[in-house]
């Protein structure tokens, strides 16, 4: 790789300005340079030209002219009880009004100029002088609007106000809470159609809660994968964010069912595929939404009541313009196939007339996609009611993605704010030395600020509006991401930065507003700098047990009084095998039979193996652990030695509380194992339904146990 040194200096300069990386730190902890044939390309991600010295001596000159051409930032960032200066531009010597109206409607004048001696600008002959003045620092919490008034010209900009530090749900305490972590698909019970839904959620919910008092649930990201078969089984690669995936939907639970026709005909479909589903070695998707499809249209055509008309209508209406495009691009994935780079040209962009005239010409099949989220926003208002209601401090924690699907539902309605050249990922580390390419576009940084970040803020309204809590995948993604020029190995990637001020303020506006709490996602690697950050902001971390090391010490396992108070802790986690099968293991032997080993199975397992002792040598140093402990012992010892942390939310995997071995995700594979297709499944691998949990003595001990370390006996 070239260094900065090899770099032209209008290269550096203009990835500079854009928050591109010319360098960085590898996870050896070496300097690495970033070509220049990466950076152009990520700059043309961004639409900056910049292939020859010509045109990176205009694109300077550009973001020169953009920035004095502008009157105001296009959206301004503050912490509640500090004060935020900004900048305002206009033609030298002329007066500024300046006047803010709060989201209340109520108005405030009177703002505060500070000192700013930069010289004007020469914009084409007219010279350009920049102000500065502050933001006072009592201004409410919420998105309010800034005015400029230069004689009758009005310019606005959205002030964001967050909260300095995302306080605790009151209804937490100062106690901790406990949570079961489940991948909600793969827990299917007697009533439901061959695939975990939001009533088995809600059931497992008030399980936990009323049992064993749980104070939340985690659950695997619902976002909505391609109408389409074969069905994207990853939840982590979904169509869309915003949007939920109709899988999740129990048709019986939806009023209308009563008088959906032929009711026997429904019943018939549902035993069918239960039976289906309980032969069935894996997860079936495409089979289960053929028949709950069919049973849903059957339900949307039968007749509503006024009042879920005025409902139906005032859903329609909050959701506006991008619930529109969703169901459109459903509709036209439906015809066209799930790829929209696929469809004919005039189809691929939202705003076309000819997506409008399809629109039309199919109103009733968008319309079903509409109707459809409807169901999924009602079911789970009452999935969280029902959790809170059974006693959980927080009720349901609901997972958010990275990023989308390149060919889906998001990638196509927000392409205009998407990098659709680039692609993200994570450079090469200590557990992936190719790196990683996830095929997803990133957000443009430029675009989100210049649409005042509102694809971003519906994004996680969207995923809060049900929620006491949300854990946001890869956290560190809000601070910068790794991007991959297209054709490009993950190694000839870089990063580029966001406003991370503006991201995570968001983030803890919409999680104040929710009464929820925020888990951020932090392993691999991090700047030392953002855990820091995401405490002083009142964000949750992640602990992981088998990737706590004493780093600092004797390289084992860290001691429980060492970890982080304000994180989510848990033993295992999705891309790991439960926790039985992990010390069986068997994500050995996996990765050794799918050729995933970078050095033979004999050192993995002799390193694996030593690891795992050392963590049996910590459990019986505290006094967890006998001699001779069984597998079921072990595992009980780990999630208490959880207990032993300070750690405000402890997690327990559903696989782990009833002895699963199989693991849902094995990272680098895509057909060489059935990710996200393994049922739930009892030590000795037989199906477990939902109705088996709740009499499982397993799940029923170290559910107790939870129960035990968040709410000791006084």
């Amino acid at each position: 790789m070239g260094g900065m040194t090899d770099l032209p200096g209008s290269l550096v300069e203009l990835a500079r300005l854009y928050g591109v990386a010319t360098e960085y730190v590898d996870w050896t902890g070496r300097h690495a340079g970033v070509t220049d044939s990466t950076l152009i390309a990520v700059l043309d991600a961004l639409g900056v030209p910049a292939a020859t010295e010509d045109e990176r001596i205009n694109a300077l000159a550009e973001y020169d002219r953009d920035y004095w051409a502008r009157s105001l930032p296009r959206t301004l960032v503050a912490r509640s009880g500090a004060p935020t200066a900004f900048w305002v531009h206009v033609t030298h010597g002329d007066p500024v009004g300046l006047w803010l109206r709060l989201e209340d409607g109520s108005v405030r004048t009177g703002l505060r100029q500070l000192e700013n001696n930069r010289p004007p600008f020469d914009f084409d002959g007219r010279l350009i002088g920049e102000a500065t003045f502050e933001l006072p620092g009592d201004l409410p919490l919420g998105y309010h609007e800034l005015h400029l008034q230069v004689g009758s010209s009005d310019t606005r900009a959205l002030v964001i106000v967050s909260p300095a530090s995302l306080e605790l749900p009151a209804r937490l305490g100062p106690s901790r809470a406990w949570g079961l972590a489940t991948q909600l698909y793969s827990v299917h019970s007697q009533r439901s159609w061959g695939i975990g839904d939001l009533t088995d959620l809600t059931d497992l919910a008030v399980w936990s809660a009323a049992k064993h008092g749980a104070g939340f649930i985690l659950v695997n990201p619902l976002h909505a994968a391609a109408p389409t078969a074969p069905m994207e089984p990853s939840p982590y690669l979904p169509t869309s964010r915003r949007f939920v995936n109709p899988l999740y939907l129990r048709p019986e639970a939806i009023s209308e069912f009563a008088y959906a026709r032929p009711r026997g005909t429904l019943r018939k479909a549902q035993k069918e595929i239960q039976d289906r589903a309980e032969r069935a070695r894996r997860i079936d998707r495409d089979a289960a939404w053929k028949a709950k499809r069919s049973a849903l249209k059957s339900v949307y055509l039968a007749e509503r009541s006024a009042g879920r008309e005025l409902a139906y209508a005032a859903y329609r209406e909050r959701e506006g313009h991008s619930l529109d495009d969703f169901a459109t691009w459903c509709a036209l994935a439906e015809h066209y196939g799930g790829d929209w780079h696929e469809w004919p040209g005039d189809l691929q962009h939202p705003s076309s007339k000819a997506v409008a005239a399809f629109a039309a010409e199919h109103a009733d099949a968008v319309d079903f996609h509409r109707w459809l989220q409807w169901q999924l926003d009602d079911q789970l208002t009452a999935a969280q009611a029902t959790a809170v209601q059974a006693g959980m401090e927080l009720g349901i924690m609901h997972d958010l993605a990275v990023g989308v699907d390149p060919n889906g539902a998001d990638a196509w309605a927000l392409q205009d704010t998407l990098a659709l050249g680039v692609s993200a990922g994570a450079p090469p580390d200590e557990f992936n030395q190719l790196g990683q390419d996830w095929s997803q576009p990133p957000w443009r940084p430029d675009q989100l600020v210049e649409k005042a970040y509102e694809p971003f803020r519906a994004l996680v309204n969207a995923v809060l509006r049900h929620a006491g809590g949300v854990r946001i995948d890869h956290i560190i993604g809000l601070f910068r991401l790794w991007w991959i020029p297209k054709g490009s190995p993950p190694t000839e990637g870089t990063y580029v930065r966001y406003e991370h001020e503006a991201m995570i303020g968001i983030v803890a506006l919409e999680a104040h507003r929710a009464g929820a709490v925020v888990v951020g996602e932090d392993l691999g690697t991090v700047e030392p700098w953002v855990r820091d950050y995401l405490r002083e902001r009142g964000l949750f971390g992640t602990s992981i047990l088998w990737f706590e090391a004493d780093r600092d010490g004797s390289g084992g396992p860290l001691p429980a009084e060492k970890w982080r108070e304000y994180c989510l802790s848990s033993v295992t986690t999705h891309d790991l095998p439960p926790t039985a099968g992990y010390l069986a293991g068997v994500h050995v032997r996996l990765r050794e039979k799918l050729g995933l080993l970078t050095r033979p199975a004999d050192q993995e397992l002799a390193s694996d193996q030593a690891q795992q002792a050392a963590w049996l040598a910590e459990l019986r140093r505290v006094g967890l652990l006998g001699d001779d402990a069984s597998a079921d012992e072990v595992v009980l010892a780990l999630y208490k030695y959880l207990g032993r942390t300070p750690s405000k939310l402890l997690a327990l995997s559903l696989a782990d509380a009833v002895g699963d071995l199989r693991t849902q995700n094995q990272p680098g594979t895509t057909d060489e194992y059935p990710n996200w297709r393994v049922p739930l499944s009892g030590p000795d691998g037989r199906k477990l339904q939902l109705e088996e949990v709740f009499t499982d003595p397993r799940a029923a001990a170290l559910a107790d146990a939870m129960k035990g370390i968040a709410h000791p006996p006084v």
